[in-house]
């Protein structure tokens, strides 16, 4: 029988990072964008359950992932604050017109 192995999980881990990272890289509005970043976090989540389920470094993955879990919510939180906000500015979600934004 075909066991799944850690090479497994860090293979899917690795895809969804670069779909993470090609997402980020593509999209032109904020929402796009947020939603790449979200996969790059999901990609470290299975890196912390895959390494927590073999045991490797000692470190419980679950536990791991639930604090990343816990500082995607929060990051994502703000950022739609961000982007509600710069919306109600701009009219628009597109990330090239925050170049024309002042500090």
């Amino acid at each position: 029988m075909f066991e799944i192995g850690v090479e497994h999980y860090l293979f899917v881990s690795a895809f969804v990072f670069a779909m993470g990272i090609l997402v980020m890289a593509t999209k032109r509005n904020a929402i796009g964008i947020l939603l790449g970043a979200e996969l790059v976090l999901n990609a470290a989540n299975i890196n912390f359950v895959a390494f927590g389920r073999y045991r490797v470094g000692g470190l419980d993955g679950a536990i791991a992932a639930m604090f990343v879990i816990v500082l995607a919510a929060a990051e994502a939180a703000i950022a739609l604050a961000i982007f509600l906000n710069f919306y109600n500015n701009y009219a628009t979600i597109d990330v090239d017109q925050a170049d024309t934004t002042r500090g």
